[in-house]
């Protein structure tokens, strides 16, 4: 049977929407293959999109999100995604993997950009090269039934039962709604403080926007004052907790520790979910070792490269010894300066 490349972009009414029904019903796609990424990707940051899909005799086959995210300070790259955990081509039949694959080659060598980059959970296929061990996702099966708390107990360790109760003794509280503002002021002095810099509201925004029934944000209170909040995506039965921060105040008030709890109870009970994607991080960092005491067993992201002429696999994340001097500056800055700087920045580390 023939496979035949098409562009998202190019394709006619409807396409989206096959798109993403192809992705709810294939096991190995994510979320991050859902099409509004596309939009989210274009508007927020101002990255051309290069969707596309393979079709066998009508029917979409597989799919491939791409984006080009090209700044002067961070290089070029044809990634699938930038912003995402996982990417890369997903096909239910060979022939459309392999038209995929080879579509995003040609497609690099036609833009000029130097890497293509797959985030793929799998070890590299043969004539991609595998970055050296980094990213690492956390992902749990998690059981919850009706109001037992015992129950839900079972999904983290004790020492982390212990700090929930601890936090709930000391009156925290949680709300669930899609307020953004809250979250990303919270957000932004939490990656201030981490030496990052921040995300732009618009694109929280945006996000909120292309995933209404898809989205939530979680949000503890003490004394009815914010002290964390996270953004959190329902995909299938999966709840994937992605952009949360906390202020200074929280640790002591173990409110990071409730409001995982509470995105697990919530998503468990209002939504069915049994899995909990912790999301990725970068070995050696507090994340890392904060998920592996959550009960989260860590595993490898192994994200895979084909290099134009003289390329290299880009490196440009906090571990890297050359930022070591720009992160311990950031750390001090004044969080309305960072909140100015961060945005034009955090465009090329997607």
């Amino acid at each position: 049977m023939t496979v035949i490349v098409k562009t998202l972009a190019d394709a006619p009414a409807g396409a989206a929407e096959a798109w993403d029904r192809f992705v709810h019903a294939t096991e190995a796609a994510t979320f991050f293959h859902l099409s509004p990424w596309a939009g989210v990707i274009e508007r927020s940051f101002g990255h051309t999109t290069h969707y596309a899909y393979a079709e066998e005799d009508g029917a979409i086959t597989g799919v491939l999100p791409l984006a080009r995210m090209r700044t002067r300070l961070f290089g070029d790259l044809l990634a699938s995604t930038p912003f995402c955990v996982y990417g890369g081509p997903v096909a239910v039949t060979p022939g459309a993997m392999a038209a995929l694959t080879a579509h995003a080659e040609d497609l690099r060598r036609k833009l000029g950009a130097p890497v293509l980059e797959f985030r793929r959970i799998e070890k590299a296929d043969e004539g991609f090269l595998d970055r050296p061990p980094l990213y690492y996702t956390f992902r749990k099966q998690i059981v919850i039934t009706g109001d037992d708390v015992k129950d839900q107990e079972r999904n983290i360790p004790r020492k982390q039962r212990a700090e929930v109760r601890k936090g709930f003794k000391k009156g925290l509280a949680s709300v669930s709604n899609s307020d953004i503002a809250t979250l990303h002021r919270i957000y932004a002095e939490s990656v201030r403080n981490l030496g990052s810099p921040v995300f732009p509201r618009r694109y929280f925004q945006a996000l909120a926007d292309a995933f209404p029934a898809a989205h939530d944000v979680t949000t503890v209170l003490h004394e009815g004052a914010p002290v964390t909040s996270v953004l959190n995506f329902h995909f299938r039965e999966q709840v994937l907790p992605y952009y949360g921060g906390g202020t200074l105040a929280a640790r002591g008030l173990s409110a990071n520790e409730v409001m995982y709890w509470e995105v697990m109870r919530r998503a468990g009970k209002e939504r069915g979910a049994t899995l909990f994607d912790f999301g990725r991080s970068k070995e050696g960092t507090g994340a890392f070792a904060y998920k592996k005491n959550f009960g989260f067993e860590p595993e490898q992201l192994h994200y895979c490269y084909r290099l134009g002429e003289g390329a290299a696999i880009p490196d440009n994340n906090p571990n890297n010894p050359k930022y070591k001097a720009v992160i311990a500056l950031w750390k001090r800055m004044p969080l309305w300066l960072a909140n100015i700087l961060g945005p034009p920045l955090v465009r090329g580390l997607g």
